[in-house]
Parts: structure tokens; sequence; C-alpha cells
């Protein structure tokens, strides 16, 4: 292996960890809500898949939000109705 390569999969390790760092932060497990393994990657897949809608979100959104506070803000309005994307974007105008 060349030193480039090396430096390559290191960037992509290095992606990896910035990934988990973020589903840590925003998305804690602290326990499994089942015990055998399809339980489990059920619960992995549906955090990779809401990480990912934020991430989506996140780049769209005209105002800058920092992802933790739109995650927070999601997870506490999770059963309310609100068009996300025009709160997001002047969460200062009431939206009824």
């Amino acid at each position: 292996m060349n030193a480039g390569h090396i430096a390559l999969i290191y960037n992509k390790r290095w992606q990896i960890e910035l990934l988990f760092k973020q589903l840590k932060q925003n998305f804690p497990l602290k326990f499994f809500l089942g015990a055998n393994e399809n339980a489990i990657k059920i619960q992995i897949w549906c955090t990779l898949i809401v990480n990912l809608l934020l991430t989506v979100i996140h780049k769209r959104v005209k105002r800058r939000w920092a992802f933790s506070n739109l995650s927070s803000f999601c997870r506490l309005h999770l059963f309310n109705y609100i068009h996300l994307m025009k709160f997001l974007e002047n969460p200062e105008k009431r939206l009824v």
C-alpha cells in the first residue's frame, strides 16, 4: 500500500467516526426496545434513516440551525402538526 491509499482509508474511517459521534449525540440509544438481533437492527436502521432525513432537511433550510437543535426540535414536536420547513425558515412567525 502506498501513502495515498493509507490516507484515503484514514479519511473514510474518520468520516465513519464523525457519523457515529453525531448519532450518539443526537439519538442516544439508552437501551434497545427488543432483545433479539432483528429488533436491534430495526432500531439502528430507523436511527440511520432519521439521521439521513434530518441531514437532508438541514441542508435544504436556508437559515442556519445547529443539527442538534434541529433534532431536538423534531423530537419535541413529533406529535404536533406543523409545516416543518416553514417553521425552520422563520421560527419567529406564528404558524397556525
